[in-house]
Parts: structure tokens; sequence; C-alpha cells
């Protein structure tokens, strides 16, 4: 039984991790589904494509060519030594080591190898990202919106990295010191390539064969329980996009940059009052209900692609820095909003969990307790922010959703675009001339 109890340990641990990973990302999803319909299975084989392109491929990190490169080697780092990960899962259930090695033959040592040097550069590069933040101090990285959790947010994760890199590097040692001194040691093999890790032996010159297996198990279950606690991590960090990216990018708008969405209902009133024929009036009778809010003001009126933008945004910051509004000194970072608007999502999520499927109404809302209307209207819609973001982000789309809340529902334009707008009613210009002195200028000719 005690030679087993390593192995219940290990089923129990992985049995958790799994279940509250489970648990967090249904209650991420049903968040997700508190936004407003919206259909976005259009041309299936262009979605597949902008997702392979950005998602797996990287393509819009590697504008900033040095970032995006760093990027890539912990993207390429993350999904191979995860090949690992699942030998260590199959040895930590059934109690084995190494268990891939027989079966795979000299093809073993390669990956082993390439799993090494792999780990050794997203080492280099997660230094780099590190300094990039709090050395060299890169101004998007301490906007006002980065302070607090965000700043150790982003700290956190690379420090997970060293560990974890760290730790699978020492094990490699370790078993590699085992397999050089001690060749007849019970459980262990002759397997492996060993290009990094050789260079750490000298740590263990002397050390008795105990000592040797205590170090190894030791950084090895370490390793794993430090990968479990990361995957649960991700639920309260920036870098959930590690899985959402690919969903993102799939559901992203495809239209051209420029074009805005009609909103339906402000078609219909249109078309109303151009119809001679049209009964308003008539019309208003056969509605049913409330009728649907203008805009958004909440993230409930919020479409779920929004809401899913929300909780991909990485806080790169590249929208910021790239945005003319930002650039000049006013209120608006595009990164803001996304953040916002997560924080907000969880709020009301965890207010619907609580109150068991009910939303109990806390006094607040997206505009004004968490967006100010100083930001919403800063914005050029120049659609920078949406360029720039490396996962297909669209924060201009809730600023607008926002902005149109604020005309259509309450009114409250700034001046200037109340008197553009009244100019364009009465005169059918935005100059506040009537139409009959149009020509007025050209008398003079």
């Amino acid at each position: 039984m005690m030679a087993l109890l390593p192995n219940i340990i290990f089923i129990f641990l992985l049995s958790i991790a799994l279940f509250v990973f489970r648990k967090n990302i249904l209650q991420i999803k049903t968040n997700i589904q508190l936004g407003r319909a919206i259909d976005r299975t259009e041309d299936s084989g262009a979605r597949w494509a902008n997702m392979a392109r950005i998602a797996l491929g990287q393509s819009k990190m590697v504008k900033r060519p040095l970032a995006g490169f760093l990027h890539i080697i912990v993207y390429i780092g993350f999904i191979l030594i995860n090949i690992e990960l699942l030998e260590i899962v199959v040895d930590g259930v059934l109690g084995t080591h190494r268990i891939f090695a027989p079966y795979l033959g000299s093809f073993y040592n390669v990956l082993i190898a390439s799993f090494e040097v792999l780990a050794f550069l997203v080492l280099i590069a997660v230094v780099i990202f590190w300094t990039r933040r709090n050395v060299v101090r890169i101004q998007r990285f301490w906007k006002d919106e980065m302070k607090g959790w965000p700043k150790l947010d982003a700290d956190l994760i690379l420090y997970f990295e060293i560990v974890l890199m760290g730790l699978f590097l020492t094990m490699n040692a370790a078993d590699l010191a085992i397999q050089l001194n001690h060749p007849d040691a019970p459980h262990y093999m002759q397997a492996g390539s060993f290009p990094i890790s050789q260079f750490l032996l000298p740590i263990f010159d002397g050390m008795a064969l105990d000592a040797l297996i205590l170090v190894e198990r030791s950084a090895w279950w370490m390793h794993i329980i430090g990968i479990m606690i990361f995957l649960n991590y991700l639920y309260y960090s920036k870098h959930l996009h590690i899985l959402l990216a690919f969903p993102n990018t799939y559901f992203a708008n495809l239209d051209a940059k420029g074009r805005f969405e009609n909103n339906a209902l402000v078609t219909k009133e249109v078309e109303l009052m151009l119809d001679p024929d049209a009964d308003p009036y008539a019309a208003a009778t056969e509605e049913e209900g409330e009728p649907e809010k203008f805009g958004a003001s909440d993230v409930t009126d919020l479409n779920w692609v929004q809401l899913l933008n929300a909780y991909t945004c990485t806080e790169c910051g590249r929208c910021t820095s790239e945005c003319p509004a930002n650039q000049t000194g006013k209120k608006l970072s595009p990164r803001k909003i996304m953040m916002d608007t997560r924080d907000r999502l969880t709020e009301v999520g965890n207010n619907i969990q609580q109150n068991k499927g009910n939303f109990v109404p806390d006094g607040k809302q997206l505009l004004d307790d968490y967006i100010s209307r100083e930001e919403l209207w800063a914005c050029t819609s120049c659609n920078a922010c949406v360029e720039a973001c490396p996962v297909d982000i669209d924060p201009l789309s809730i600023i607008m959703n926002m902005r149109q809340y604020l005309v259509m529902e309450e009114s409250a334009a700034p001046t200037d675009l109340n008197n553009m707008m009244s100019n364009i009613e009465n005169n059918g210009a935005p100059w506040p001339f009537n139409q009959q002195d149009r020509a007025n200028w050209a008398q003079e000719l």
C-alpha cells in the first residue's frame, strides 16, 4: 500500500486541479453568455484561416520584431514542453519513470534534448521580458491602468515560468547524475539527452544516491504541482489568452475595419419615416414588451463576442501605444476599456453566482462606474487599436456601443456634436447655414 501512496497522492492532486480548472472555465463561459446574441458563424473557411494566421501563426506579434520573436520562443516552448508534461502525468498515475523512452528509442533522446534547449531559450526570453518591464520600463507597461494587480500579475507569470523551467532542468540534471554515477539504481533507466542540464552536474558532485533521488523527486513534484497551480492561476490572470486567443480570433469581426454595423432598430425607424404609406403608430402597437435599449451602458448590453474579447485581453498595451488620443494626453486607453469590461463582467458574474442565478442590482454599471464619458468621447474611431491587437480584440466596438447609448438614450452627446446633428437635421449639412445660402460663396468669383 505504501508503494502506491505517491500514485494516490498524485491522482488526488491532479483530480482537484482539473476539477477547479473545469469549474473556472465554466464560470467564464457562463459570464460570456450573459452577452447579447450575435451570429459569427458565416464564412467558416475565412475564420479558420484567421485563427491559424493570428493565434497559431502569431502574425501580428512579429510586427514588433523583438517582442514578437521572444514571444514565439515562449509560445513554442509552452506547446512542445507540454509533450513532456504528458509523460510526467502518465508516470505520476502509473508510478513509472520515463515511460515513453522504451517506445520511442533514439527519438526520445532528440525530444528531451529539444525540450531542454527550448526551456533554456524560454528562460532567456523571460528574463528579457522582465528586464523590458522593470529595468528599461517601456512606457506602455507603466500606464495608470497597469498599477496594482495588473503590474503584479505581469511579473508573477514571468516568475512562474522561470521557476517551472528551472525545476525542469534541475530534475533532468539530477536524473542524469543518477544515470551516470548509479547506472543500476532501481526505477531509473538510461534514457534521454541533456545538452543544457549537463552543465548543472557539478552541483551534484559527491552526492549519494539517496540525496540525488531526493533532489530529482522533489524537483519532479514541485514542477508538476507548479503546473497545476499555474493552470488554475490562469482564471485570475491576463494569461487566460493562452486558451482564449483561438476562439477569439475565430469569432473576430472579419468586416473591413472602417465599416460600422447599423443598428437594426434605428434602421427600422428610418425606413418608417421614409415610407409615406407607413403608419408608425400601428407599427408601435405591434411591438410587444419593452423596447430594446439603444447601445450599451453595462456589460449585459454588449454581445458575447465583446465579452469574450474582454477575457482574452493580454494587457500588452499595443492598442494604447498606437491610440492617437492617448498619445496626445487624452484619458482614453483602449486597454483600460477592455480591462474595465472584464472587471465589471466578473463582478456581475459573481453577483449572479452568489444569488443563485439572479442578478441583484448593485447600483453600479460599466458606464460611469468603470468607464468615464470623457474616455468614450476622446476616441477618434480610427481603428488603430483594433489593427494593433495581436489577438484581434475590438475595443472600438464597445466604445461605439456606449456612445450610442449616451446619444440615443440619454441625449448626452457633447455640445459640439449636438450642434452638428442639429445642423444636419435642419440644414442637411454639419454647418449652421441655410441650404438656400450654400452657393453664396461662389457669387464673388
